[in-house]
């Protein structure tokens, strides 16, 4: 890593870097849980929320602690990554149904936090095949 901390894309980073950068990524995200959990209930909680995009969050909790998957989760990564990427896909119809000022109304984080959270919620539709997503898309709304 270099002298700011930051990652250049044509570094190696040693054994210690990236352990020190997991736990980077990982308390940074501890941080940001707590305003995202807060951010997901006020939007439940907010009637300017279409009723769909709630249920397809509701839904998409429920598909994830179901005993039934897809992928089972004694497949290993790939048992949680579905279940990981419905609860973001659900997560970011419930962000785009509310619009971005009720979702700037209900968030306690930095600004700059929300846009990073929207650009990784995001990320889910380019994971998820196009079939599934606009599938997806018309149960939220």
């Amino acid at each position: 890593m270099s002298e700011d901390n930051t990652v250049r894309p044509d570094e190696v980073i040693s054994a210690e870097g990236r352990v020190v950068q997991t736990r980077r990524i990982l308390a940074d995200a501890a941080l940001l849980l707590p305003n995202l959990v807060k951010l997901v209930l006020r939007l439940l909680t907010d009637s300017r929320v279409p009723r769909r995009a709630k249920i397809t969050l509701g839904l998409a909790a429920a598909y994830t602690l179901s005993p039934i998957d897809i992928i089972p989760e004694v497949v290993p990564v790939l048992g949680w990554a579905d279940d990981a990427l419905i609860v973001m896909f659900a997560l970011d119809a419930l962000i785009a149904r509310a619009g971005p000022d009720v979702v700037a109304e209900h968030w306690d984080g930095p600004g700059d936090i929300l846009e990073l959270v929207t650009e990784i919620v995001g990320v889910s539709r380019s994971l998820v095949p196009k079939r599934l997503g606009s599938m997806l898309d018309r149960l939220s709304g």
